[in-house]
């Protein structure tokens, strides 16, 4: 199992001032909004993404067998599942053509990651077909799978059958907040309490390759009970570039695994997350998108019970066309939120 699913750093339910109301608003961006953006975004701005500069930058040990290394560790200390997934990812598509690209990915998560030592990727070439090909990757770690992975690919073929859903009409990026500026926001209030000061910079020492702006912020953080869904836009940090599909698919499947378990959790801010993480996770691939241009994430949980929950997710380009489409399943398991302590 793969821990780092962000469920429970944003199950900050019940955040109170010293006053004792509530804390959160929705803020709109405004110009005094640039005043709060962290330097970890600033910096980055105009940085080569750190995603494809080393996460996603596997050794080639041998034929078919890849070692790669952690840029993120979660606050669980057990690897992001976004992390193997992506990475597996690369691995399988370093053995396919190049007119081959991924169309889908299942993934089983069989043990938790050590962060402390590298992920070693095998790559079987399960099947090289005409149109499609198949290949199958175990992630290791001490000599065991921590992860099984099918990534299929095919040769793109025109057909008369094209259609989709239509895209959420929801506020553009430039009009939100991110989840760091939201952060310093509620920062800055002067009357605000010390547990939840200390819960917010937990928060914010997060150095997450991954930039968030979420739709409806009280839905997001969980500060009152609302359905199992909920939208926000993503993308990766840093500049990635045009023309390498692959690559930028292998970017959406480490971003894809950051915020999708939690959305079970929505209807429940008086529970946090005890132990949380990943089952198994798939992925279809509709149509090229740029991973690091704002994406909008449309999350949705349809069953959650027996200590597991499951989301399903739409991942739509700006334009409105259907980009990738996601499912995950996960552990769940929950305890109450202490009356003192809040976050």
């Amino acid at each position: 199992m793969a821990g780092g699913e962000v469920s429970d750093s944003c199950s900050t339910s019940g955040l109170t001032s010293n006053s004792g109301h509530v804390g959160l608003t929705d803020p709109q961006k405004s110009p005094e909004d640039e005043n709060l953006k962290s330097p970890a975004s600033q910096d980055t701005q105009d940085l080569k993404s750190v995603l494809v500069t080393s996460v996603l930058n596997l050794e080639k040990l041998d034929v078919d067998l890849y070692r790669g290394t952690h840029h993120w560790v979660p606050r669980t200390q057990r690897l992001f599942g976004g992390q193997i997934i992506g990475q597996a990812l690369v691995a399988a598509a370093k053995s396919v053509s190049d007119n081959f690209y991924v169309h889908s990915l299942h993934c089983y998560f069989v043990r938790a990651g050590d962060p402390k030592v590298p992920v070693l990727y095998q790559v079987d070439r399960t099947r090289d077909g005409r149109s499609f090909t198949v290949r199958s990757v175990k992630a290791i770690q001490h000599g065991q799978p921590i992860l099984i992975c099918q990534a299929s690919f095919q040769k793109l073929q025109s057909s008369p059958l094209e259609h989709q859903f239509t895209m959420p009409s929801v506020p553009p990026p430039e009009d939100l907040l991110t989840t760091e500026e939201l952060i310093h926001f509620h920062l800055s209030k002067p009357d605000l309490a010390e547990n939840a000061k200390k819960g917010l910079n937990k928060l914010l020492a997060n150095e997450v390759p991954i930039e968030i702006k979420p739709i409806n912020p009280a839905s997001f953080y969980r500060f009152a009970p609302s359905e199992p869904r909920r939208l926000f836009w993503g993308r990766a940090r840093g500049h990635i570039g045009e023309g390498n599909t692959k690559l930028h698919c292998c970017v959406a499947a480490y971003v894809s695994d950051f915020a999708l378990l939690g959305t079970a959790m929505l209807p429940y801010p008086k529970y946090r997350a005890e132990f949380s993480a990943s089952l198994d996770h798939a992925m279809w691939f509709h149509n090229t998108f740029r991973s690091d241009e704002w994406m909008l994430y449309e999350c949705e949980s349809s069953w959650a019970g027996s200590s597991r929950g499951l989301v399903q997710a739409r991942i739509w380009r700006r334009d409105g066309v259907l980009a990738a489409s996601c499912s995950q399943e996960g552990v769940l398991r929950v305890k109450p939120v202490p009356e003192a302590s809040k976050l």
